[in-house]
């Protein structure tokens, strides 16, 4: 089957993509992956196809309000929709769609015949488990949470209604809201496969059938691939070293950061892996090390313990190497991670970006690494991760 994969946003959003397109192809499928450009040489290393999309607007990964956030996402996903169709040939049988871009795929699906599924990296449906992913963390009862759950849901309409507009006039189908689209699809009862583990949210009991969690799209590495030399030498030279990393947020942050956890570190009395990130830190230190990119899967299980964003996908990786986690979120879905880990007993309270300081943050690597509770409860959880096949379940869905 030729299997269209289109996913779009940080890296995070994109490389859990790679795994999942990796062992469609072994398992006999031809597939593609539509993205941004800046992830074609991670989506060639899969061995995949590449189609391109739109790149996000600059800026989109410094710190941002929430009003600031919907604006920057409404540009993003309206220059989205205008190249979206152009990345769908017709030899395309099947359309994977993340969270980002099913809003638009969909419509895409509709003009040419295309079956599509969608593959979701965070929960979307509301839920009186807990609040929506992009509304904090504070529960507001369980009928609250749902009423919440449909107000995100309607915001998210918003900023999707242009591109929607647009991307269905071209297409030459009638017009549809995004709000409209979503009714249909509810009603058609259509699949939306979630990958991410059970072991950090337990799949709604109140979710209608055909929602499932499956577990983790790990994002591809090469059997052959190692750390760095300079890395590897580091990690070996001492008591396990802790990694900072923000990932692709905080641009415009490094100095600050890099200050920050040099002090916490010597503070804490603790070696540290620090990674550059889109915050460009850069720090230099006895007993600290700063990196580029390396693969998540190799470096964490050989650390004490990881401060990092709470993305989804490092919130999964720190999980799976089954280390304790000092999660400082940013933005948008990462509250909700922080607090999932949290309330696992794999990491300490969150201390948002805002708050963050030397002194909380040397306080919360004390906990994680020496009160050997969190690391015992990050194992529990990376076995119950062991078990999961978020590939084989989206093999069963294709039939």
């Amino acid at each position: 089957m030729r299997i269209l994969i289109a996913a779009a946003g940080s890296r995070g959003d994109v490389a859990p993509y790679t795994g999942l397109g990796a062992g469609l192809r072994e398992a006999g499928h031809d597939v593609t992956i539509a993205t941004t450009d800046a992830f074609a040489p991670l989506v060639g290393e899969a061995g995949l196809g590449f189609r391109s999309l739109p790149s996000r607007p600059q800026g989109r990964d410094r710190v941002e309000g929430r009003r600031e956030l919907m604006r920057t996402a409404a540009a993003f996903v309206t220059e989205l929709g205008r190249g979206f169709a152009d990345a769908v040939d017709q030899d395309t049988e099947l359309l994977l769609l993340s969270t980002t871009t099913a809003p638009l795929g969909r419509h895409v699906a509709e003009a040419m015949g295309i079956p599509a599924i969608d593959a979701s990296l965070q929960p979307t449906a509301p839920t009186g488990d807990f609040p929506p992913t992009v509304m904090g963390t504070r529960s507001f009862g369980r009928l609250g949470n749902r009423v919440a759950g449909r107000f995100a849901l309607r915001m998210a309409d918003r900023v999707y209604t242009e591109a929607v507009t647009e991307l269905r006039r071209r297409l030459d189908l009638p017009p549809l809201t995004p709000a409209e689209t979503r009714r249909r699809e509810e009603r058609a009862i259509r699949p939306v496969l979630h990958g991410f583990s059970t072991a950090l949210v337990p799949r709604p009991a109140d979710w209608r059938a055909g929602l499932d969690v499956v577990g983790n799209w790990w994002p591809c590495l090469a059997p052959d691939r190692r750390l760095p030399a300079e890395l590897e030498d580091f990690v070996a030279a001492g008591s396990r070293p802790v990694f900072i990393g923000f990932g692709s947020m905080a641009a415009g942050h490094g100095e600050r950061l890099g200050e920050l956890a040099v002090r916490a570190l010597r503070r804490a009395g603790l070696r540290g892996v620090v990674q550059a990130g889109s915050a460009g830190l850069a720090v230099a230190g006895e007993d600290i090390l700063t990196i580029g990119d390396v693969p998540h899967a190799l470096l964490f299980p050989r650390v004490a313990a990881v401060v990092h964003h709470a993305g989804a996908g490092t919130t999964a990786a720190a999980l799976r190497a089954g280390a304790p986690a000092i999660p400082v979120p940013v933005t948008a879905d990462q509250p909700f991670w922080a607090a999932r880990l949290a309330a696992i007993g794999a990491a300490p309270d969150p201390i948002p970006f805002a708050s963050l300081t030397a002194e909380r943050l040397a306080d919360a690597l004390g906990q994680a690494v020496r009160q050997r509770s969190y690391a015992r409860a990050a194992s529990v959880a990376a076995r119950h991760m062991a078990t999961e096949d978020g590939v084989g379940a989206v093999l069963k869905a294709l039939g």
